[in-house]
């Protein structure tokens, strides 16, 4: 259930960074980068606690960290190169 939070917050997140590329007037293109940039270290602090406070291994939490990065990054993209 997690992973799927995590997941959805990503899209959510992008939905924001789309609204706010709307908002500026640039393209999403343009702010794709910086999207990414944050959903990668928001993936990377929730592999953080998974491995220091739920107590997973690093190689359990590479493999949760995965999809829950991959997944709306991959969703960015493709928006991006759609909308633009």
């Amino acid at each position: 259930m997690h992973i799927l939070i995590m997941i959805l917050s990503g899209i959510g997140l992008l939905g924001l960074f789309v609204v706010l590329a709307r908002w500026i007037g640039q393209p999403l293109r343009a702010l794709l980068p910086a999207y990414l940039g944050v959903w990668c270290a928001v993936s990377v602090l929730n592999a953080w606690v998974g491995v220091t406070q739920a107590g997973y291994s690093v190689a359990e939490e590479a493999f949760v960290f995965l999809p829950i990065f991959g997944l709306p990054a991959l969703a960015a993209v493709l928006i991006a190169r759609r909308i633009s």
